[in-house]
């Protein structure tokens, strides 16, 4: 039964609406939780450490931290994976460009594809930078992420991948927002318009939110 369902192009719309759902999720968690650095070292490095003891005694150091990246990870995962294959499908069934000339879809639309690809690419060094530290300029330090941010947007390299990617997150979220509420069946005459201003509202909320901490380290209010 779930291969059926995973075969059809329904299914894989499906599997692309929810996934893009946790995913926005926890985008705006993690949005919330940056702005934390507004009110300095101890109050963004104690968030920071009370991520990873979430859940005890109960969970064990960390494990909660895990357990959400974990689903995060599959959730990316089964996203780019059905976007990919309805993609192929899509080229299969269309093998010919379109006659008209004049795109037909939105620039958001048309971007889908390359932003998921921007995004899967600045995930990877996101991580590299501020979890591992393997790519962090100037020294990772364990425990002290406020320190560690400022590091990172205290380069221009830095401040471009991150900002390029939250335009791309905007784009993404204001396409594919729609499309889930489509897909999942919220939307009706009635409702397509307010769905879009949401779709618009979350895009522009979100990418201010993120963009706003690059900003704040380049100007000197987070320093």
């Amino acid at each position: 039964m779930a291969r059926t369902v995973w075969d059809s192009s329904v299914g894989k719309k499906t599997v692309m609406a929810v996934s893009g759902l946790i995913m926005l999720l926890y985008l705006v968690a993690h949005m919330i939780g940056n702005l934390k650095i507004y009110f300095g070292a101890a109050e963004f490095n104690h968030y920071a450490h009370w991520l990873r003891t979430v859940g005890e005694p109960v969970m064990h150091y960390g494990w909660t931290l895990w357990t959400i990246r974990v689903v995060l990870v599959v959730a990316v995962v089964a996203h780019a994976t059905s976007a990919y294959q309805l993609s192929r499908r899509d080229i299969k069934a269309r093998p010919s460009k379109y006659v008209h000339k004049k795109p037909r879809a939105s620039y958001a639309t048309r971007t889908m594809r390359w932003g998921g690809i921007i995004l899967g690419l600045f995930i990877v060094w996101h991580l590299l930078d501020l979890t591992t530290g393997t790519v962090h300029p100037g020294g990772f330090q364990e425990g002290l992420a406020y320190q560690n941010v400022v590091d990172t947007f205290s380069t221009w390299y830095s401040n471009v991948i991150y900002i390029v990617a939250m335009l791309a997150v905007g784009l993404h979220i204001r396409h594919g927002f729609w499309s889930a509420a489509q897909t999942l069946g919220a939307g009706s005459r009635t409702r397509d318009r307010a769905l879009k201003t949401v779709a618009d509202v979350l895009a522009l909320l979100l990418t201010a939110g993120f963009i706003a901490v690059p900003i704040g380290v380049m100007t000197g209010v987070v320093s």
